[in-house]
C-alpha cells in the first residue's frame, strides 16, 4: 500500500485551519503521513492545531522565509511514496479524496496527478465563487498558458528527489515553476483525476490581491527562463486569460 504524505503549511490561519485539519482527519485512506509546518503563528492557530495532534505525524513551528521554504521543509520531513500539499486555507472535497488519489497511482503507474478545484467564500465555504475544471493534459498545453491547480497536484517523492524541490528564488510562482519543470521539462507521467479534489477559501496567499496576481504573472517568465525553456509569444498572456472562464462554470 502506498503511503501518502500530506503537507499543510500555515501561518496565522486561525479562521481557516480547523476546516483544513478536519478534512485531513476525515480521509478514509489508512496510510497517510500528515505533516504540519507552521511559521510561528500568534493568532490562536497553534491552539487549534493542538486539538488535532492525534492525526499529525510530524509537526514543526518555527520561523521560515515563506510558503515555499515551508513546503520544502515539509518535503524534507516526508517519508511517503506520494506527496501532496494542503494549505491552511484549503480543504478536501470529501473523505475519499486521498483514497481516489492512491488508487490512480497504484493502477496507472503515473508519476503525478491533478484534479479540479473550487474557490469558495472564506466565511461561507458552501458558496462556490469559481470553478477550475482542469481537463485532460496534452503535450504542449503549458505553452498554451495551461497549468493544473497546485493544491490538487500529487507527485511521487522520487521525482522530487530526482528533479529538485520548490525553487525559493521565486516568491509567487514557485508552484507553477515546480510543475512546469516536472511535467513539461522533464516529462514525468501525469494523469487527470476528474472531479473536485480541493476547495480553496478566497483570500489565500496566492489570490488575496490584484498585486499578488500581477507579481505571479511577472514571475512566470522567469520560471521558463531558469529552466532554459522558451514559451511561445502568447503563453504568458493566455495563462491569466484562461482563468476568466472559471467564473462562469
Amino acid at each position: 500500500m502506498l503511503k501518502i504524505s500530506i503537507i499543510t503549511v500555515c501561518l496565522n490561519n486561525v479562521d481557516t485551519i480547523e476546516d483544513t485539519l478536519k478534512s485531513a482527519q476525515s480521509q478514509s485512506y489508512p496510510s497517510i503521513e500528515y505533516i504540519v509546518v507552521d511559521g510561528v503563528s500568534t493568532d490562536g492557530t497553534l491552539s487549534i492545531i493542538e486539538k488535532y495532534k492525534q492525526i499529525i505525524n510530524k509537526f514543526v513551528s518555527e520561523k521560515d522565509a515563506g510558503i515555499y521554504f515551508a513546503i520544502n521543509k515539509g518535503i524534507s520531513m516526508a517519508t511517503g511514496d506520494i506527496i501532496g500539499v494542503l494549505h491552511g486555507d484549503d480543504f478536501y472535497m470529501d473523505g475519499e479524496v486521498i483514497a481516489k488519489v492512491a488508487h490512480v497511482f497504484e493502477t496507472s503507474g503515473t508519476d503525478c496527478l491533478y484534479g479540479d478545484l473550487q474557490y469558495v467564500e472564506r466565511n461561507n465555504p458552501g458558496k462556490v465563487t469559481r470553478n477550475w475544471v482542469s481537463g485532460e493534459y496534452k503535450p504542449n498545453m503549458f505553452r498554451k498558458g495551461w497549468m493544473p491547480p497546485h493544491p490538487t497536484f500529487f507527485i511521487r517523492r522520487e521525482c522530487i528527489v530526482k528533479y529538485g524541490n520548490y525553487n525559493t528564488t521565486l516568491r509567487q510562482a514557485a508552484d507553477y515553476e515546480f510543475m512546469l519543470r516536472m511535467v513539461y521539462k522533464n516529462g514525468i507521467k501525469m494523469r487527470y483525476l476528474p472531479g473536485v479534489l480541493v476547495k480553496m477559501k478566497v483570500g489565500g496567499a496566492s489570490n488575496k490581491s490584484i498585486m499578488n496576481r500581477i507579481k505571479n504573472n511577472l514571475e512566470d517568465r522567469k520560471a521558463w527562463k531558469i529552466n532554459n525553456l522558451n514559451p511561445s509569444f502568447f503563453t504568458l498572456f493566455m495563462k491569466p486569460l484562461s482563468k476568466i472562464g472559471q467564473f462562469f462554470k
